[in-house]
């Protein structure tokens, strides 16, 4: 299907209300429209890409000399701009004939809007109708996996693709999703789940949580938008698990997040959830969070867990959980192993070289006991054993490194190169399959 045309702009219903008249570009009404923006800034036209229709109601033009009133017109056209339309009858009583005669000159279509209609309905009616024509014109020649609307938008997200503020939020609201004032945005991406049934089941959960979710080979992908505090404790309170109300209630809205999923995933499910940002942050948050998701979930299916894993039930895990497994691959785990494999042989060489020649458990005993505070009780219980067991485990890890693991100015240094140690046999688990990516 073509792009929506100049020509196809005039024929809307805003547009026509503002009895438009053509007064330059008549041969150039079937160029493409790529969107339609409204500006009163007349000192140059470097904001735009090409392809846009500008709309302004002349206020700039009305105390401007002649030359800058053709400068102007000049550099619209010379950075490609689909046409100008002109609110004449207000500001600008009259259309400028040096305007005019510039654009005709150059073959810019001009119009002359002569009745009032608000810009935002017109670049509202436009955009949409830009975004419906170029969604089901690429279809799934471009996304494979499908080229519905929230399908198409989720992936431009994850991917980072070159967007803008309104075109994201028409395209959002075409697939029905409208984050509140003051809602958060919280990416999730799921590994594992049939369908859509538990990103739906955990929305239910979070009460008055809209959801933004698609699913892709092999993944699901959504945007949750928890709504502001007021909202999420009163439809927190109406519904969901204690542990999800306690989590909304006190805005901790991750871990609502990834408590309701937890309770609705099935066994053998991973779930990633991203950090929250600010619905009105723009597209760019909406971007990192899901993108955060992405790589979380990435982390969590190829590098083994710090943590001894649970006998059953789901995964869920967040981006702030793996904060150091993503700023320690940041650029690719391959592009970090051998930087990572170095560091872990400096700082835990003899300790590894121990375990390889007496099979134990020293290596991920220090990091359960580090990441727990180097509290014994919680550390003998997460691993199962006693607490005698665990001072001899701990004895022999200091003698073997020669330190106090016990010391501050250590724990840095020894979370991270721990933490890497488990990177790098994520990497070598992998050899011969090649990492797994997540779509």
């Amino acid at each position: 299907m073509p792009a929506l045309t100049l020509r196809d702009i005039l024929a809307l219903d805003p547009v026509r209300s503002t009895e438009p008249e053509l007064l330059a570009g008549e041969g150039a009404l079937d160029r493409p429209v790529r969107w339609v923006h409204s500006s009163e800034v007349y000192e140059g036209a470097n904001f735009l890409d090409g392809g846009e229709l500008l709309l302004t109601n002349g206020f700039g033009l009305a105390d401007a000399d002649e030359a800058t009133r053709r400068r102007y017109v000049r550099e619209l056209a010379a950075r490609g701009a689909a046409g100008l339309a002109v609110e004449v009858g207000r500001s600008l009583v009259l259309m400028p004939e040096e305007v005019v005669d510039e654009a005709r000159r150059l073959g810019l279509p001009l119009l002359a809007l002569h009745r009032v209609v608000p810009f935002v309905r017109i670049t509202e009616a436009a955009n949409r109708a830009i975004v419906a024509r170029g969604l089901s014109g690429r279809g799934s020649a471009v996304r494979p996996w499908g080229g519905d609307h929230t399908t198409a938008l989720l992936a431009d997200l994850a991917d980072g693709q070159a967007l803008n503020q309104p075109e994201v939020e028409a395209r959002a609201a075409l697939a029905g999703f409208h984050p509140g004032a003051g809602a958060r945005l919280i990416g999730v991406s799921v590994h594992g789940a049939r369908d859509l049934g538990v990103i739906d089941r955990a929305a239910r959960a979070l009460g008055g949580a809209s959801v933004l979710r698609a699913v892709f080979p092999g993944d699901a992908l959504a945007l949750v938008a928890m709504p502001g505090a007021a909202a999420t404790r009163q439809d927190a309170v109406r519904g969901g698990s204690r542990d999800v109300v306690r989590a909304a209630g006190s805005r901790d809205v991750v871990r609502a997040v990834q408590e309701a999923l937890r309770a609705v995933a099935e066994a053998g499910v991973t779930v990633a959830v991203g950090h929250a940002v600010a619905a009105a942050g723009g597209w760019l948050r909406w971007s990192e969070t899901l993108r955060a998701a992405r790589t979380t979930l990435e982390l969590a299916l190829t590098v083994p867990s710090a943590e001894p894993a649970p006998c059953e039930g789901p995964l869920v895990t967040s981006s702030r959980a793996l904060t150091l497994e993503r700023e320690l691959t940041r650029g690719g785990v391959d592009a970090n192993r051998d930087r990572l494999a170095r560091l872990v042989q400096h700082t835990l060489g003899p300790l590894l070289a121990w375990e390889a020649a007496h099979p134990s458990d020293l290596v991920r005993t220090l990091e359960v006991h580090l990441r727990h505070g180097c509290s014994p009780t919680r550390t003998a219980a997460l691993l199962h054993i006693g607490r005698q067991s665990l001072y001899q485990r701990l004895e022999r890890i200091e003698s073997l490194l020669g330190l106090e693991i016990d010391d501050p100015d250590l724990l840095g240094d020894l979370l991270t190169a721990l933490c890497a140690h488990r990177i790098v046999r994520g990497v070598r688990a992998a050899t011969g399959e090649g990492l797994r990516t997540v779509a």
